[in-house]
């Protein structure tokens, strides 16, 4: 049975996109040393990432853009980037083995979810690391973008620091102004409290 697994990268942040990925590897070809990517160094993703790219029968990535989390949620837009994700592969399969408690609707085959699948299943492993390498190289060119906020830093998410240049500068164009810190932001920079 041929089996793509699905998952995401930053759900959890207040700025930049969220990065869905699906992987159908080659069971041929089976790739050392898949796991969840947030068990994984930098160097070691960035290499897999390229096994992946190279060895497996299909991948795919999507990016949902902050307009998009801001309009229909971070929980709607995952579901929508994960349903696209398996509908862009080129490879056909059988199953989709999606990371976490809930399937997206409409998906075009027969689907699974598994609670930390990245570290169960190789091939949600291999999207995780796909999803997490891509949405860090696209926060590092929003660090050039936006020196300010110190992206490379923490890459989005919530840290005392992010908030601090939050509170100091406002909220840039890659924000997520439905999320609670970037509207409180928001709305101090207008009133200059």
């Amino acid at each position: 049975m041929i089996q793509a697994g699905v998952d995401e990268a930053g759900r959890g942040p207040i700025a930049g996109p969220l990065v869905v990925a699906a992987v159908v590897l080659d069971p041929l070809r089976p790739i050392a040393g898949i796991r969840d990517s947030k068990a994984l160094g930098a160097s070691a993703r960035e290499t897999l990432a390229q096994r992946i790219r190279s060895d497996a029968l299909a991948w795919s990535l999507i990016e949902i853009d902050v307009a998009t989390i801001d309009r229909l949620n971070i929980f709607q837009a995952t579901m929508l980037g994960m349903r696209r994700a398996l509908e862009t592969l080129s490879h056909g399969f059988d199953e989709a083995l999606i990371d976490g408690n809930k399937l997206p609707p409409d998906l075009p085959c027969r689907a699974r979810a598994i609670v930390k699948g990245d570290a169960k299943e190789a091939s949600i492993g291999a999207a995780s690391i796909l999803a997490k390498t891509h949405r860090d190289a696209l926060m590092r060119d929003y660090d050039r973008q936006y020196p300010a906020y110190g992206f490379i830093q923490h890459m989005g998410y919530p840290t005392p620091e992010h908030l601090a240049r939050l509170r100091e500068c406002g909220p840039c164009a890659i924000h997520r102004h439905s999320y609670a810190p970037v509207r409180l932001a928001a709305q101090s920079s207008l009133f200059g409290a």
